[in-house]
């Protein structure tokens, strides 16, 4: 493993910077956090997409490159740096893992941005604190100005994300019901696949920073429902001190039972999202539309969204026989089966 940090651009209000730092800290891979305008004063390159983080890694030529996306950075250094890795060596344990993983980048987030960018409280919250994090000697006019165009320019793309008057109430009835999910599945193991983290657990946790933790509605409504939910959220930080043994990985035979309640609810709305997401794509409309928990649902189609169920298929179909046949069992009834036809 190199001493080399690993260097990358991040702030604390992005979900997925906090995620890799979480995946770092319990991997014990030394790191290098640049906040504000330290990657452009450094030097480094900037990315096709401006996404955070972006991390500053070597291409084939040996040159740094800015790479985006947390899902595979994970995966390249799962096979980079040797030790306590974050993805189980059991491949019906691993494919789960991608999943649950997938939904916390691709639909939990949804509730962050709806809560943020949604109820007042939260506008006024996010909007004040999100350009001091990168401007901490701006004056109190520039900051002024500051909040007001982020605030402006993130509601407006509110739709992006799937969050409008028509889906507030899917969004949301979704959030509370993660949390005790979540609140019943951490009373019987620490983590999602069990004693120790997977990249599933940072992927959950990530929205949890600040779903549970920053803004205002979300957070009082997660410490009021699930508190401990709030506390595993804190505990996430930084589980640099963690045991990692393969002893600790959850008993497949385990799975149905433990699991099921939180692949149940993958299956109730993230699934439907992706499914009629891609067949709008394909049929080249620009919206989509479908029934979501019993309510109409309509967003603008998201293209990257249409390579998340690509992916999900793809990892299903490295699977051998026999550890598809155990997958296909485990989601059996859970609405999540839906994903892996054709």
């Amino acid at each position: 493993m190199s001493n080399t940090p690993v260097k990358f651009k991040g702030v604390p209000g992005s979900p997925y910077t906090r995620k890799m730092l979480a995946y770092l800290r319990f991997r014990h891979i030394p790191y290098q956090l640049l906040v504000g305008d330290q990657a452009t004063t450094a030097g480094l390159p900037s990315a096709k997409v401006e996404l955070l983080p972006t991390f500053y890694l070597p291409n084939a030529q040996g040159e740094l490159e800015a790479v985006v996306d947390s899902t595979p950075i994970i995966r390249r250094f799962e096979e980079q740096f040797q030790g306590r890795q974050a993805i189980p060596s059991n491949p019906v344990l691993a494919f789960l893992n991608y999943l649950i993983e997938d939904y916390g980048d691709e639909w939990l987030t949804k509730a962050m941005f709806h809560y943020r960018w949604y109820f007042d409280a939260d506008i006024k919250m996010a909007g004040t604190i999100l350009p001091i994090w990168t401007g901490m000697q701006s004056s109190g006019e520039k900051l002024s100005a500051m909040s007001d165009y982020i605030a402006e320019r993130q509601i407006s793309r509110l739709y992006v994300v799937g969050s409008n008057d028509i889906t507030a109430q899917v969004i949301e009835n979704s959030y509370k019901r993660f949390l005790n999910i979540m609140d019943e599945l951490i009373q019987k193991q620490t983590f999602v696949l069990g004693q120790r983290p997977s990249s599933a657990d940072f992927g959950l946790y990530a929205q949890l920073t600040q779903l549970a933790k920053f803004d205002p509605t979300p957070a009082q409504i997660c410490m009021e429902q699930a508190p401990r939910v709030h506390a595993w959220t804190d505990i996430l930080d930084d589980l640099s001190g963690h045991a990692a043994n393969d002893s600790d990985w959850m008993d497949v035979a385990e799975v149905k039972a433990n699991l099921g309640p939180l692949l149940s609810e993958i299956g109730r709305v993230y699934a439907p999202a992706l499914l009629a997401n891609a067949e709008a794509i394909q049929k080249g409309a620009g919206e989509m539309e479908t029934t979501i928990d019993g309510q109409r649902w309509v967003q603008p189609t998201f293209p990257y969204q249409g390579k998340c169920l690509a992916a999900i298929k793809q990892e299903y179909h490295k699977l051998d026989p026999s550890c598809r046949s155990t997958v296909d069992e485990i989601l059996m009834g859970t609405g999540c089966e839906s994903l892996l036809l054709s």
